[in-house]
């Protein structure tokens, strides 16, 4: 865990990859809960048995958008901004999902600083942030997200 006490800090790593998380395993419980949660019940996602059999996959795989879901908690568990009180998702650029995340791969994240602009009341940073898959050298996700800190 990287801790920041103030924006200048963040300000000398622009162009720098400033952290990555821990590894999170991607369970079928995991996959389950985002398929109820979205009403995306595709079967390459959710039906283990099908998708072993008729899969290129060879089983079941996470959704594009619960891999990209999870920035939020990768993100926090790499970085804390003590001076914030309060931050916000912004919005996302440049979203791609390189290769597959099948169930039971661990995933984590890395974090590189492209820009902070000041806002009033606080800052917008753009991350570039890539999600790896234990094991594999071409990423799951790579985004550019911004946030908003207060």
């Amino acid at each position: 865990m990287k801790e920041f006490s103030s924006i200048d800090e963040l300000k000398n790593l622009i162009g720098q990859e400033v952290a990555q998380s821990d590894w999170v395993e991607i369970t079928q419980e995991r996959v389950n809960t985002f398929a109820d949660a979205t009403g995306d019940h595709q079967w390459i996602h959710i039906d283990v048995e099908r998708a072993k059999r008729e899969s290129p996959f060879g089983g079941p795989i996470a959704h594009g958008f619960l891999t990209l879901s999870l920035l939020p908690m990768l993100v926090a568990n790499a970085i804390h901004l003590s001076y914030v009180k309060m931050g916000v998702n912004y919005g996302l650029n440049k979203v791609r999902f390189p290769s597959p995340v099948p169930v039971g791969s661990r995933l984590r994240a890395r974090m590189k600083l492209l820009q902070i602009e000041d806002i009033k009341d606080g800052a917008q940073l753009s991350w570039e942030v890539t999600i790896e898959r234990e094991g594999q050298d071409k990423p799951v996700c790579v985004a550019e997200s911004i946030s908003r800190c207060y």
